[in-house]
């Protein structure tokens, strides 16, 4: 699982409390994930993952489809053993 390194939120619990009450109370402003990114990159990349592993299974022959499908089905087992 990848880790998750665009969180703005605090991981401890306590803190995550407080950060959500004060949103709540309008003490502080609420989390907004996207502040900060052009809005117009968010929707060209967004555009682009959507089509991509469609596009590139299309081009793919049955053989290599095959061979992704079985090297991600390892890479998930291995993963799985690890824990």
């Amino acid at each position: 699982m990848m880790p998750d390194r665009s969180r703005k939120r605090p991981r401890d619990v306590n803190a995550l409390a407080k950060q959500l009450v004060d949103e709540a109370t309008g003490a502080q402003a609420k989390y907004d994930p996207d502040e900060g990114k052009d809005p117009a990159a968010v929707a060209l990349g967004r555009k682009g993952g959507l089509k991509g592993g469609k596009a590139r299974a299309a081009k793919m022959t049955a053989e290599e489809r095959s061979a992704a499908a079985r090297k991600a089905s390892q890479a998930r087992w291995a993963a799985d053993r690890q824990r």
